[in-house]
C-alpha cells in the first residue's frame, strides 16, 4: 500500500478504496467519472487510479467523440457500454479514429468491480444517476487549454481554435463541477483531493 511520509495511505490509495466501497451504480460497476477541461490531466490522473485500483480499466471519451460531433456521444456511450455494463456484460465499443476519421474495430471493456469513464463531459447530466463517483480535475480552463495547446503543438491549432468555445458551451449548460464528490487538485508529486460541491448529493442509480 502506498503511504504518504507520515505513514498512511497516500491520496490515490484512499480514492481507490473510496471507489471500491461505494455501492455498485450501474448493475455490478462502480463507474468512477475523471471530469475537467482540455488539458487538465485527466488522462494522467485516470491512468495513475486506474494503476491504483490494480487495473481497472479506463473508457476515454475521445474514442467516442467525433470531429463532427465532439459532445454528441451520449448515445453511443448508452448504447455501447452502459447498457451491457448495467447487465453485468463485458461492453464492446468502437474507438474513433481521429487520423482515419473512422470508426475501427469493436474494443473490450470488462464489467469490472471498478471502471473509469474519462473526458470532458464524463460527468454531463445524462451520465450522473449511473456514476458512483464524479472526480474534477480542479484546474483553471486558461490554465488547462494552455497546457493542452502546448502539448500538441501548431499542428492542433485549428482543432484547439473550434474546441475552446464549444467546451465552453458545453459546460455553461451542463456543468459538471457542481455535482462532483471530489476536485482533484495536480500536484508534482501527487495530488490533492478536496471535497467537491457535490458530494453526499449522489441520486440513486437508474435500476
Amino acid at each position: 500500500m502506498r503511504q504518504d511520509p507520515l505513514g498512511s495511505p497516500g491520496p490515490l490509495t484512499r480514492l481507490a478504496a473510496e471507489a471500491r466501497a461505494a455501492r455498485p451504480s450501474l448493475g455490478p460497476v462502480r463507474l468512477v467519472a475523471v471530469d475537467g477541461h482540455a488539458g487538465s490531466g485527466k488522462t494522467t490522473f485516470a491512468g495513475k487510479l486506474a494503476e491504483a485500483l490494480g487495473g481497472a480499466p479506463v473508457l476515454h471519451l475521445d474514442d467516442l467523440a467525433t470531429h463532427e460531433e465532439p459532445f454528441a456521444w451520449t448515445a453511443r456511450l448508452r448504447e455501447q457500454v452502459l447498457a451491457p455494463l448495467s447487465r453485468g456484460d463485458e461492453a464492446r465499443y468502437r474507438p474513433y479514429d481521429w487520423h482515419r476519421r473512422a470508426f475501427g474495430p469493436p474494443r473490450p471493456l470488462p464489467a469490472a468491480p471498478v471502471v473509469l469513464l474519462e473526458g470532458v463531459g464524463a460527468g454531463r447530466r445524462a451520465v450522473r444517476p449511473v456514476l458512483a463517483r464524479l472526480l474534477w480535475m480542479e484546474v483553471a480552463a486558461r490554465t488547462a487549454h494552455a497546457r493542452g495547446q502546448g502539448r500538441d503543438g501548431a499542428e492542433q491549432a485549428d482543432f484547439w481554435r473550434g474546441w475552446v468555445p464549444a467546451e465552453r458551451r458545453h459546460f455553461a449548460s451542463d456543468p459538471s463541477r457542481p455535482f462532483a464528490d471530489t476536485l482533484v487538485r495536480p500536484g508534482a508529486t501527487e495530488p490533492a483531493l478536496l471535497s467537491g460541491p457535490g458530494r453526499g448529493s449522489r441520486q440513486p442509480p437508474f435500476p
